[in-house]
């Protein structure tokens, strides 16, 4: 460990951030340099080119090398689950838009190969920043995370490592890769900070997994915290407390005895009913981004399905996927779920290259351009290739066929027509499918929440995606740090928006469910249950938290407090209204470290 120093930070001194993975942690802090290496471009003569290649073919090597070592690493940690966290990186190196176009750069350009990879990693970035769903666009920090690897393999830099801590302390860096993650001795690092990150990136997708408590997106916490000072971190509110007094002390300490107990309670009710006290069933569901983790969400107690992300199976690859590979991974999520549904979203990228034998322009306003369901529109032999492949695989569980997007009923029509067309083609060639497959929407457009009641009438199912819903109701941008706090799920406008959509589909007799961020949220459970979401679905991990308080709640309790906030004139009502109810019903869940 690095030496200690004086403390000259006050006492409670408070730090706010994003709580990444919850539990709450008391010990020193101990800083790791992960600072970004800094590249230094130069000229190079044209008879150095072959000598920069080497060096940055060698740099390949030995980064390819040492995340393989991670990944036997995470095997003996019992991590095979995440095993494709280790592998996305692995991909990385290999991809053609980072290799192909930084050997290029030296050829052509005669830059040294540090120049050139920066040059490289900084269109990829730009490229990144553009994509407007959060977990696609954190996907940035692993191009990253991969590309600073090169650089220190490069300039033959050596990461200090953290297998050789020996206290048990909280370590502070300004970034964390997943690698470090898996190497952690949990026993020692109990809990990690960072000036950068978010809830979405790899490395607090293992941490939650590994059950290490983390705040990031600290900004400047590498630059406050000296070595060995005491704090506690909540990764519950994303708060850190820096060199706390006694009283702070014993009060956190009492919160983590109360939080890791409710923590253990949890796992009993993975295999209960999702139901309310009053026997109404709610399908409690997992968002899915690879085949690979659906054992997983069963493990957690998802009765299926809700979202299944298809994009990874598009930038995993230098080209789109053929028909076979996608029906394949199809197939085994539908063999693992079944008989619980399957909901597969079809091809929900924008003109941002994500399938890189498509050379779309970059777009001014990619948010409001080619995406969606107007890609695929466009791509009509994309479309009809996913198509053909998820009713191939729909004869092997239950599986829904799901249109991202949708901001009218002529876009539902023209899906249909393609999806008509593609069963024609089957039935001509003999192949088996599901000729009744449902067929329902994303409900995440003003334009749709508008005329619900006609999408209703040829939809099978709705579901809400209210991460872009919110966005385009409220007019505002979540990526951008100067109006992301108008991101407000509890706005009375968006209230409205999902009643009347519930309405429309309770009206017309079909399902509604929500895959959106606010699905999976502790504090939104009731208000949906009342609004009428039978279906909700959420990252797996959150599964257990809501059964437990709907288990709670009859369907009158929901009602009563729904009523108390649908006319509050203002999010911020709506907010503490809503807390105040839920810590009154659930103080054991509510009090413990901020909703």
């Amino acid at each position: 460990m690095m030496a200690s120093v004086k403390i000259d930070i006050e006492q409670d001194t408070i730090l706010v951030g994003i709580g990444a993975s919850p539990g709450i942690a008391i010990a020193n802090s101990h800083l790791v340099n992960r600072a970004r290496v800094a590249a230094v471009e130069r000229r190079i003569a044209p008879e150095e080119v072959q000598a920069e290649i080497k060096a940055f073919d060698d740099a390949l090597s030995t980064s390819r090398g040492q995340l393989l070592e991670v990944k036997k690493q995470a095997l003996t940690e019992g991590l095979s689950d995440h095993l494709y966290i280790i592998d996305t990186h692995l991909l990385i190196l290999e991809d053609q838009m980072l290799v192909g176009e930084t050997k290029e750069l030296i050829q052509k350009e005669l830059v040294n190969a540090e120049g050139a990879i920066s040059r490289t990693l900084g269109r990829l970035r730009k490229v990144f920043d553009s994509i407007t769903d959060e977990y696609l666009r954190e996907r940035r920090s692993d191009i990253d995370l991969v590309g600073d690897r090169i650089m220190r393999n490069l300039v033959g830099e050596v990461r200090d490592t953290l297998n050789d801590i020996e206290d048990t302390v909280i370590v502070v860096a300004h970034d964390l890769s997943p690698a470090d993650t898996v190497q952690m001795n949990k026993e020692k690092i109990i809990g990690f900070v960072t000036d950068v990150g978010s809830r979405t990136a790899h490395t607090a997708i293992l941490a939650r997994s590994l059950g290490i408590p983390a705040v990031v997106g600290l900004e400047t916490v590498t630059s406050l915290v000296p070595n060995a000072l005491p704090m506690i971190i909540d990764g519950i509110s994303g708060t850190v407390i820096l060199n706390p007094s006694q009283e702070t002390f014993r009060e956190y300490l009492e919160k983590k005895q109360r939080y890791e107990y409710l923590e253990k309670e949890l796992e009993a009710f993975r295999t209960l009913p999702a139901e309310t006290r009053d026997g109404h069933h709610i399908a409690l569901r997992a968002n899915l981004d690879l085949s690979d983790e659906a054992a997983e969400a069963r493990e957690l107690g998802a009765e299926g399905i809700g979202l299944f992300r298809t994009e990874f199976l598009f930038m995993e690859h230098d080209v789109a996927p053929n028909e076979e590979e996608q029906f394949a991974v199809y197939r085994q999520v539908a063999e693992e779920m079944r008989p619980h549904p399957v909901t597969i979203r079809t091809l929900d990228v924008g003109g941002d290259k994500f399938v890189p034998e498509f050379n779309l322009c970059d777009e001014l306003n990619p948010v409001m351009g080619l995406r969606a369901v107007r890609f695929s529109l466009k791509e009509g032999r994309l479309f009809k290739s996913q198509l053909r492949a998820i009713l191939r695989a729909s004869v092997y569980g239950s599986l829904r066929i799901m249109f991202p997007m949708i901001s009218g009923v002529g876009e539902l029509r023209a899906c249909r027509q393609y999806l008509d067309e593609v069963k024609q083609e089957l039935r001509d060639e003999g192949l088996a499918f599901n000729d009744s497959v449902p067929v329902g929407i994303m409900i995440e457009t003003p334009s749709a929440v508008l005329i619900a009641d006609l999408l209703a009438r040829e939809s099978d199912f709705f579901s809400v995606g209210t991460n872009d819903l919110i966005q385009y109701c409220l007019a505002i941008d979540r990526s951008n740090e100067h109006v992301a706090y108008l991101y407000e799920p509890l706005h009375p406008a968006v209230l409205r928006a999902l009643k009347q959509v519930c309405q429309a589909a309770e009206t017309a007799g079909i399902e509604i469910g929500m895959c959106g961020e606010m699905a999976g949220e502790q504090l939104y459970c009731v208000v949906l249950i009342a609004l009428g979401f039978r279906e909700l679905s959420m990252n797996a991990t959150n599964i257990s938290r809501l059964k437990r308080i709907m288990r709670q709640v009859s369907l009158q309790e929901v009602q009563e407090i729904f009523e108390k906030i649908i006319d509050l004139p203002t999010a911020a009502d709506v907010n503490l209204a809503l807390e105040d109810a839920m810590r009154k019903r659930f103080p054991e869940l509510f009090n413990l470290s901020g909703i």
